[in-house]
């Protein structure tokens, strides 16, 4: 399992647009082969700073299944002119995990 972040910073004052049609693109990213789940969490210290979660199965699932979509284009027109400045999304994988 792959997991997918990406630190998002929102304009100010668009936070609660970005918010609405973010539940809007969900749709996209759960319609592509591979996706798992996804969060998005907003950060307690500054209100337009959000963490993207998603859970893939692979790499290539995120990389090449969803980049490569038609569901990505909507997902890109939906959301990426909230982002100042543009997010890294980096992807890690478990080395570690406690099950208490």
């Amino acid at each position: 399992m792959i997991q997918e972040i990406a630190l998002l910073r929102v304009k100010p004052g668009m936070t609660t647009q970005f918010e609405k049609d973010f539940a809007l693109a969900g749709q996209y990213i759960a319609s592509i082969k591979g996706y798992k789940n996804h969060q998005l969490q907003r950060c307690l210290e500054d209100d337009h700073k959000y963490a993207l979660l998603v859970q893939w199965e692979t790499l290539e699932d995120h990389t090449v299944g969803f980049r490569e979509s038609e569901a990505y284009q909507e997902w890109k027109r939906l959301l990426h002119h909230y982002y100042d400045p543009f997010p890294v999304v980096e992807h890690f994988e478990v080395v570690f995990e406690n099950k208490n």
